[in-house]
């Protein structure tokens, strides 16, 4: 039940208390350590055993794995809004909403490639969670993505999904559910309070860190600067409307603008660029900007210790633990090395 009144205090200390139990990276390098058959064992023993044991009667192996960590992360989110209220709670809430767009994009890629709904009921969305129930029915009644989409038509994001052209494909609704939650998001975020100014901040670093990588993925697809130009998000610093054309024509284009921020480390950027190059994939890119927005989060814990700032650092640093034991476990299972699972996790 959540405690009314002025809470704050309360619940940003119940979640600095959570994130301290979280697994730190000792913890997780000695998971990658351990062998598939090892790690089931493992996980339910770092503080997902309920969930193991609720499905272990259902799932076996990563299976069992995923459901259960996916049950985790519903049942956990559940309980942290449930101990905020007020204002508190409005602020988490616009963070904890990007996880109804995650579902949503889950529907849309199970129905485009015909994904039995068994399999995501095993996996991503388990049955036995009441909140995936109408998520699993929509695959389940759909056959195309345009039947998955005229039943999220009463969502809040189901009016810009329903005005996009039938003939369009999965990428198009995905832009449009990013585009939604990221305008949306800051729309509520006029206040000029600190804990509101630094959610914002945060938000567009996001958008910011997105298009840099939608403009790269379609340099790579030899995609022309109007195609990348209709992927991008708007909200963001570091691109300007009145800069896009030319940071989406060219990588040399993209380096320009980018160079006109003064908080911009574009000498990491270009150092991850070339290794990225060398290897042929834009892992390095992407980690990179994802530890930058770690590091800004884990900023947004201390600045303002008294606010709804340290429950989304522990929102997310959950989802980061949940995502990182996912890697481990589906990388076992694929026989990856140790050390690939190591530059991706730790």
């Amino acid at each position: 039940m959540p405690i009314f009144g002025n809470n704050t205090a309360y619940v940003a200390a119940r979640a600095k208390s959570r994130k301290a139990n979280l697994m730190d990276r000792t913890r997780l390098r000695q998971l990658i350590q351990q062998s598939p058959d090892q790690l089931t064992v493992a996980v339910a023993d770092n503080g997902y055993r309920n969930e193991m044991d609720l499905y272990a009667g259902h799932f076996t192996g990563s299976d069992l794995v995923e459901a259960a960590l996916t049950h985790n992360l519903q049942v956990e989110l559940a309980k942290i809004l449930n101990l905020c209220n007020g204002k508190v709670r409005s602020i988490v809430e616009i963070y904890t909403g990007r996880f109804q767009y995650q579902n949503a994009k889950v529907v849309l890629r199970a129905v485009d490639n015909d994904v039995d709904v068994k399999k995501v009921s095993h996996s991503i969305l388990p049955e036995e969670s009441e909140i995936n129930i109408p998520w699993l029915k929509m695959i389940e009644e759909s056959s195309t993505i345009r039947d998955a989409v005229e039943q999220m038509r009463r969502l809040s994001f189901g009016k810009d999904l329903m005005a996009i052209g039938e003939d369009e494909g999965l990428q198009a609704y995905e832009d449009a559910l990013d585009r939604h939650y990221f305008k949306n998001s800051l729309a509520q975020l006029k206040a000029s309070s600190p804990d509101i100014t630094i959610l914002r901040n945060h938000l567009r670093a996001e958008i910011d860190h997105r298009n840099i990588i939608n403009i790269l993925e379609g340099h790579a697809f030899g995609l022309s600067s109007e195609e990348i130009s209709q992927a991008l998000i708007s909200g963001g610093r570091l691109i300007a409307k009145r800069n896009e054309s030319q940071a989406c024509a060219s990588r040399e284009g993209l380096l320009d603008v980018l160079r006109l921020s003064n908080t911009f480390d574009l000498n990491g950027f270009q150092s991850v660029l070339t290794e990225s190059d060398e290897k042929r994939t834009l892992d390095p890119v992407i980690t990179w900007l994802r530890e930058l927005e770690h590091a800004q989060m884990q900023r947004m814990s201390y600045l303002h210790p008294i606010s709804a700032l340290p429950v989304i650092h522990y929102v997310s640093a959950k989802v980061q633990e949940i995502e990182d034991l996912r890697f481990i476990v589906r990388g076992r299972m694929a026989g990856l090395s140790t050390e690939v699972l190591e530059a991706h996790v730790l």
